[in-house]
Order: structure tokens, then sequence, then C-alpha cells
């Protein structure tokens, strides 16, 4: 393993351990609780908006070097790699989206607008599980639900199927296409492949690498930016770049 790949990996598993502390703002509840009884935009809107705007330049590293729930996925690499092999399963996150967010959208329109932005509200009196013990079926019921996903349909399935905050970076990565931003991404020199296809065996994401590299495109929306593909390449047919052509 590289020396890239080690410090990722310590990154994302030390995020998963923080887990219990930062789920309240990676919430998608409190987005609809909180503008709908006070008007107030929570924290998690606030890292849902930075998400996206992060995406403009950096894609969707964050699933790839921070995201908490992406650490416990690369820890359950290690007990299976099942690879997905369809891309349909993509669909659903956005079939969860779309009416979450209209109805938060809905949910500041009934109250008259945003009151205030409070980036603490829902978290403060919440950061240990002892003062409100219900918080312990939400947090497991979270886990399970990433454990199940990915032993029977694949590694990183919750990425691909069911998280509400891909969205926001998927997008914010079309716009950076279209305003022809600077963004990391990936570039490959498909003269220099030798189709051993360890770049496709290594993805997390289950993605058909080597066919990318093969036709010199590179852009995929579920593309996390991890780098394994990178670093296993013995070639080194795929590097980052910084351009958006």
């Amino acid at each position: 393993m590289s020396k890239r790949q080690n410090i990722r990996k310590a990154i994302i598993m030390m995020m998963f351990f923080f887990f219990p502390i930062t789920i309240t703002w990676l919430s998608p509840a409190i987005p609809v609780l909180y503008p709908w009884f006070v008007g107030v935009f929570p924290g998690a809107l606030i890292i849902f908006s930075l998400l996206f705007l992060v995406s403009l330049f950096m894609g969707r590293a964050f699933c790839g070097y921070v995201c908490s729930v992406g650490g416990m996925q690369e820890c359950m690499m290690l007990a299976r790699e099942k690879k997905i092999k369809s891309a349909r399963i993509n669909i659903i996150k956005y079939i969860i989206w779309l009416p979450w967010i209209i109805f938060i959208i809905i949910a500041f329109v009934q109250y008259g607008g945003i009151y205030k932005i409070d980036f603490f509200a829902g978290t403060v009196d919440n950061y240990m599980f002892l003062i409100a013990p219900y918080r312990y079926i939400i947090y497991f019921g979270v886990i399970l639900l990433v454990a199940v996903l990915h032993l029977l349909v694949g590694k990183r399935a919750f990425c691909h199927s069911v998280c509400w905050g891909a969205p926001f970076m998927i997008i914010g990565t079309k716009v950076s296409g279209w305003l022809r931003l600077p963004r990391l991404s990936l570039k490959s020199n498909q003269d220099s492949c030798t189709g051993c296809k360890l770049c496709s065996k290594k993805c997390p994401m289950s993605l058909d690498v080597e066919t990318m590299v093969k036709t010199a495109n590179m852009k995929n929306s579920e593309c996390i930016l991890c780098g394994e593909c990178i670093d296993i390449c013995p070639k080194k047919s795929i590097t980052y770049t910084f351009k958006n052509k």
C-alpha cells in the first residue's frame, strides 16, 4: 500500500471513530425538522451547502478522504470486497434526495423563510449519547444499514444508493464543468495502459477504470477521487490533475 493510501485510510477511519459526534451534522432529519418548526438553517444544511461549494474545486474527494460513513465502509472492505455489478443502483439516491430537498424548501416557505442560521442547532445537547439515549437507535440503525448494504450489495453500496450528501457533490461537479472551474480530477495516458485491470479491481466504487483509461474519459459521477487506481497502476497511466477541460 502506498504512503498516500496509508494516510488517506488513517484519516477516513479516524473520521468514522468520530461519527457518534458528527452524525447530527450529517443527519437528513435535522434539515427537515428545524426549518419546519423554528425556521432555523441548521448546521447540517451548512455542511451540505459546503459540500456543494467544495465539490466545485475538489469533486467528490470528501467521500474518498473525509466521510465518516466512508471510513466504516473502508473498514468493512477488510472483511469483504464484493464488486457492485449494476449501475442502476446509483439512481436510488436521487429518488431519496429530490423529495427530501423539496420538503426542506417547503418547510422554509411554510415558516416564512430563514429565521436564523445556527451551526450548533440540534447538536450541542447531543454530543454524548447518555444525554439522549434514543440516539443509540439512530446511530446503530445507520451502522446496520451501511453494513447490510455492504455485505449484500457490494462495497460502498451506501454511497451508491442511499447517501443524501452525494447529490450535492455530484451537482457541484457538474456545475464546475459548466463554469470551466479548475477542479481536482483524474487524467489518463491510454498509450501506457497494459490492460492489467488492477485499477478496476482496486476501485472502491466498483468502476470500470480500465475502460475509462482506454477511452481517455475519466469523468464519472461516482468517482470519489481516492487515488487507489493511481497508486496501484504499475505504468502510472493515471494521475491527478487540477484542470477542467
